[in-house]
């Protein structure tokens, strides 16, 4: 399984324009504000401050991007790719306005960002299924951009329930064939199954 060595913060961007050129896989985490987005990027890369953590959530409004690089020891292989930290959905006291620059901004990013090899859209794993997490991955589909959900929060409710709350939220989600992983950012769960799904479409 690969682990990441190193990560830099590269650049923030709005317009296609301005994203930093990579020949690099990208992946890309989407969800709604203060649902995980940057404890788990720092998780995976092992770096604790990479991706800011805002305390005032939807305060993030631009696309920021992350230069990894990666190996894996067994297959003797190394590697880099990008990851891009799209601004949090769905915060309330954001105006209409706002936030559809930020639906522009995503759109946008999914049409011209060729390189890009996959999303992971976050959803809390305490909710039920969120209207908005639900049109988030239904334009995935309908653009047809591979995606695999993160049910992030898993040590907020006990253990037992886990598998049984995420097989509920997949089946609420639409996901289908889809993946859903359970993770928690804290107790440091799920983290390799992630690893292993970014693994898989690296090549």
């Amino acid at each position: 399984m690969i682990r990441i060595v190193e990560s830099f913060y590269v650049k923030s961007a709005v317009e296609p324009g301005d994203y930093p050129a990579s020949a690099y896989a990208e992946f890309a985490f989407a969800g709604r504000s203060n649902v995980g987005k940057s404890s788990l990027i720092n998780v995976l890369t092992n770096k604790h401050l990479l991706a800011k953590i805002s305390r005032t959530p939807g305060k993030t409004r631009t696309l920021n991007f992350f230069l990894i690089r990666w190996k894996n020891d067994d297959m003797q292989e190394q590697g880099f790719m990008q990851f891009t930290d799209f601004p949090g959905y769905g915060f309330a006291e954001i105006g209409l306005a706002e936030q559809e620059k930020w639906r522009i901004m995503i759109d946008k990013y999914l049409k011209m960002r060729q390189q890009l090899k996959g999303i992971l859209v976050l959803v809390d794993i305490r909710h039920p299924a969120d209207p908005k997490d639900k049109t988030m991955l239904e334009m995935l589909r309908l653009r047809n951009i591979d995606h695999c959900v993160i049910a992030t929060k898993a040590d907020k409710i006990p253990k037992t329930k886990v598998k049984a709350t995420a097989l509920q939220l997949a089946k609420q989600l639409n996901l289908g064939d889809k993946p859903l992983i359970a993770t928690s950012s804290e107790k440091n769960v799920g983290i390799e199954d992630v690893l292993a799904w970014i693994e898989s479409r690296l090549t």
